[in-house]
């Protein structure tokens, strides 16, 4: 029986895709009890009307714009639930482990729920804004159980030079990307899809 790598070893792989592609992911990156308590909380947060509609761009220039980004959002607060502080603590030391295998200089990392609706998208962007550039890897953790091949839902990658990357949005799967560099978009689902999105954060 093969052995299961290390969640050291895990975090290195991670590291070294990260600089070799510009991206790396892994399934069940999340154990199956914490991936089912936040879509819990993802669900809860949606029936209490606390998701609202998430906008593009920032500041005095940000504005909900559906037909380009179909997501409802919640931000995370340490504190706010035992399954959210869980979560952010794995971050906090995937957080730590970039910076010690790539030197990347990373301060912090945030977070939000997000639900996409059926039919609802997020057409090709990057995620780091033009007059800021503190978001530094981007990172995605799936909270669907059951996710169908034919429910649609993935996030596809625009390598640069290189063919696209569709990734279905499965429970616990992980997907890391640098924020500046790749090119993405979520495609359109035949059911609720959930997520949290993040970034790990240099200071401006």
């Amino acid at each position: 029986m093969p052995i299961a790598p290390t969640h050291e070893a895990r975090q290195i792989t991670l590291a070294c895709d990260l600089s070799a592609y510009g991206w790396s992911q892994q399934k069940l990156f999340l154990p199956e009890d914490l991936t089912l308590a936040l879509a819990a909380e993802c669900g809860l947060l949606s029936a209490a009307g606390a998701l609202k509609p998430a906008g593009i761009g920032r500041g005095a220039m940000q504005a909900v714009r559906s037909d380009i980004r179909g997501d409802r959002i919640a931000w995370l607060k340490a504190g706010q639930s035992a399954a959210c502080d869980r979560y952010l603590l794995i971050m906090e030391s995937l957080r730590v482990s970039l910076n010690r295998n790539l030197y990347l200089g990373l301060d912090e990392y945030e977070s939000h729920f997000a639900l996409y609706m059926p039919g609802a998208a997020y057409l090709k962007h990057l995620d780091r804004f033009r007059d800021d550039d503190s978001r530094t890897v981007s990172a995605v953790i799936y909270l669907n159980d059951n996710w169908l091949p034919g429910e649609g839902g993935a996030l596809r990658l625009h390598p640069h030079g290189k063919c696209t990357e569709d990734i279905a949005p499965l429970g616990g799967r992980l997907l890391l990307f640098l924020s500046a560099d790749m090119e993405h978009e979520v495609l359109p689902a035949t059911r609720d899809r959930l997520s949290l999105a993040g970034w790990f954060r240099r200071k401006p």
